[in-house]
């Protein structure tokens, strides 16, 4: 069977999290599988449905790297690829339905419906229990109805039986026979309804697998219903795990950032995002954490989903991306920290191997982009720490010897800052000759040139610091 995967979002709001995983993990299907991967998208909610935002969740998409083989501007044959272009479809399905009596027009008014569900909480009933009073309505008698302009939504009749499917994830799944009633599969509006165009959709773009989330298991039971009504062969469905807070609760705004758009803004590694994503509710076989998810290859498959919700941590995301960051060639890394450096800082004024020694110095002390702005004070401010251990190594006797040596090597200095060695040639002849040594030494030194008690590498952060600024420190020292 020739595998199609399809991500379907809504475009009334920006890419979440929740979407982009499982747009993944039909991604990774598709590949796996040397199948295709189709984006839809489901816009007839036409007052919330904006084209901005589908132009942002493909941006988005395209963003973490999943790309897709058909959609809007890839058509593959079996579009349109936006419901809102496919309605005539639908109003054909649900008519051919009616004319074989499986679905029929339904003319209760918005007044009767909500009358009707009163009672039926009255009495403590389901709500559908009185939806079905056109049921079996003359049908001649319905047309005439709407041919004369009276408004009317089209009604599923169901046929009263229990239903079964086997998921890939949950295994056997069993819905009772009273679930639902007669659903609407068209608006009064002329609109169809979800569970309604998403069946006659995956059906003629012969979408093999639906690899959705947990809440969508409930919406199974209607769409398989109409699966069977249309005469259509059912695709294999896997329903994977709830994302959730650290609180156990489904995952929303109050935890945090959700959208992916919200992460870019952020500069988060796309990478690194995704590769997150796809643990949660996924395990690697040779049980890997961090990886690329394009070598995953026939490495993914769909038996190593999990039922249990998944907790989304943005610390071991925070993880996730330090670890990709830290794997970046030195050049990508030079290009993301320039997406965050502001433009008018001196880091600007360096030479390309002033930047890469920068980026090597620093990216293993941080695990987000933005982090490294924190850094460039190092190098550009001649502020001092405030903090006690920072005082305490000044306190000591051989720091002003320290100071005053470095102010004077620094004085006589030809260039713009001391290489490495230079530095190295200083601590030891503040070791050999002023017999300073250990703590003291090391200590003092670095209190004395860097304004810190502690930090990267000194001889690498000296040498990109600026000999003005390093003179400000040893002043500083000696006042």
């Amino acid at each position: 069977m020739s595998v199609r995967v399809r991500f379907a979002p809504s475009p009334t709001g920006y890419l979440h999290i929740g979407g982009a995983r499982t747009a993944l993990y039909s991604y990774l299907y598709a590949r796996a599988t040397g199948g295709k991967f189709i984006l839809r998208i489901e816009d007839t909610d036409q007052e919330r449905s904006k084209r901005e935002y589908e132009e942002s969740q493909i941006a988005d998409l395209k963003w973490v790297g999943l790309d897709y083989d058909e959609g809007p501007d890839k058509d593959g044959g079996f579009g349109p690829y936006r419901q809102s272009e496919r309605l005539d479809i639908y109003k054909k399905y649900a008519w051919d339905l009616i004319e074989q009596g499986k679905a029929y027009p339904c003319f209760l008014t918005q007044e009767e419906l909500d009358e009707l569900t009163a009672k039926a909480e009255a009495e403590k009933i389901p709500h559908h229990a009185y939806h079905g009073k056109y049921r079996d309505y003359s049908l001649d008698e319905a047309k005439k109805r709407i041919e004369a302009g009276e408004e009317h939504a089209i009604r599923f009749k169901n046929p009263g039986k229990k239903w079964s499917f086997t998921d890939l994830v949950r295994g056997e799944v069993t819905f009772p026979e009273d679930m639902v009633g007669d659903f609407v599969i068209i608006r009064s509006s002329g609109l169809p309804v979800y569970n309604f165009c998403c069946v006659i959709d995956d059906h003629l773009m012969k979408i093999s697998h639906v690899i959705r989330a947990e809440e969508h298991l409930n919406n199974t039971v209607r769409q398989l219903m109409v699966y069977e009504a249309i005469g259509a062969s059912v695709p294999e469905f896997a329903h994977c795990s709830l994302l959730v807070g650290e609180d156990r609760q489904k995952l929303s705004k109050r935890h945090g950032a959700t959208s992916v758009s919200q992460y870019k803004e952020e500069f988060y590694l796309p990478q690194a995002l995704i590769n997150y994503l796809c643990l949660l509710g996924w395990s690697h076989p040779e049980e890997k954490d961090i990886f690329n998810i394009n070598e995953l290859g026939e490495t993914f498959d769909l038996n190593r989903f999990s039922k249990s919700p998944a907790m989304y941590d943005i610390k071991k995301l925070n993880f996730f991306n330090e670890q990709h960051l830290r794997a970046l060639p030195v050049e990508e890394q030079v290009s993301w920290f320039e997406k965050v450096i502001p433009t008018d800082s001196s880091y600007f004024k360096q030479t390309q191997e002033w930047r890469n020694t920068f980026a090597t110095l620093f990216v293993d002390k941080i695990q987000l982009v933005a982090e490294i702005t924190e850094k460039l004070p190092l190098i550009f401010d001649s502020s001092v720490s405030e903090d006690e251990d920072y005082k305490e190594a000044l306190s000591w006797e051989t720091t002003p010897a320290i100071a005053k040596y470095l102010e004077g090597e620094l004085n006589a200095l030809s260039t713009q800052s001391p290489a490495p060695e230079k530095v190295e040639e200083w601590m030891d002849y503040l070791k050999k000759e002023l017999k300073i040594k250990g703590k003291p030494l090391f200590m003092g030194t670095r209190a004395v040139l860097t304004g810190q008690n502690h930090g990267p590498d000194l001889k690498v952060l000296v040498s990109l610091t600026p000999k003005e600024i390093l003179l400000e420190r040893c002043k500083k020292a000696l006042s």
